[in-house]
């Protein structure tokens, strides 16, 4: 019971703690729609269980320790984020909410963006992999840590479906859009900087 309230506590802290899965998921919600957001938070929780899958098997505890794949991870996460940020902050396409056909982007994109942005969070990578060698050891059973990594995926999902649900309300996303330069700037903005926040990050 003790090891299950930890998952969770753990899991829900981590979880709402802004991050670049937030940034993202709150640019494609405003940007392209309730689709969109809720494709990216769905690509956010399978992200999480990339990290999960290579946990479970054991081989996150040699990624924990081996610093050049960590600084690897961190830089590639780093360069995504920074290009979409830039993508973003130089977007002038203004987008018709009058129109929900006139959608700009696709499920597929939505969807990889979401779920690159956590497969390639050496945050995401590390809260994973600390949850599982501080709170879960040798005797727990394998269908008990698998459980605990679908939770941690459902808690994604759920969190950032609900934000995607908020800032993709039409009233709320139309006056967001009526500043769209300016929101393409802020929301460009902060992705970069947590890209470059991430590069610079001690390994």
């Amino acid at each position: 019971m003790a090891e299950l309230l930890a998952v969770a506590v753990i899991t829900v802290l981590a979880v709402i703690s802004p991050g670049a899965d937030f940034a993202m998921i709150v640019r494609n919600s405003c940007l392209y729609g309730r689709r969109a957001g809720m494709l990216a938070a769905a690509g956010v929780a399978l992200g999480v269980l990339v990290h999960v899958s290579y946990t479970v098997l054991g081989v996150g505890l040699l990624l924990a320790g081996s610093p050049a794949v960590l600084t690897a991870v961190r830089i590639a996460g780093a360069c995504y984020l920074v290009w979409v940020g830039l993508q973003t902050f130089r977007s002038r396409a203004d987008v018709d909410t009058s129109d929900p056909s006139a959608e700009p982007l696709s499920r597929g994109a939505a969807l990889r963006t979401g779920f690159l942005t956590n497969a390639l969070n050496p945050k995401t990578m590390l809260f994973v992999v600390s949850t599982y060698t501080q709170v879960v050891d040798a005797s727990t059973p394998f269908l008990r840590q698998a459980g605990y990594g679908l939770f941690m995926s459902l808690a994604h999902l759920v969190w950032f479906g609900l934000v995607a649900g908020v800032l993709s309300a039409p009233a709320l996303r139309t006056r967001l859009l009526r500043r769209q330069v300016a929101l393409n700037r802020a929301i460009g903005a902060v992705l970069v900087a947590l890209g470059i926040s991430l590069a610079l990050a001690p390994a």
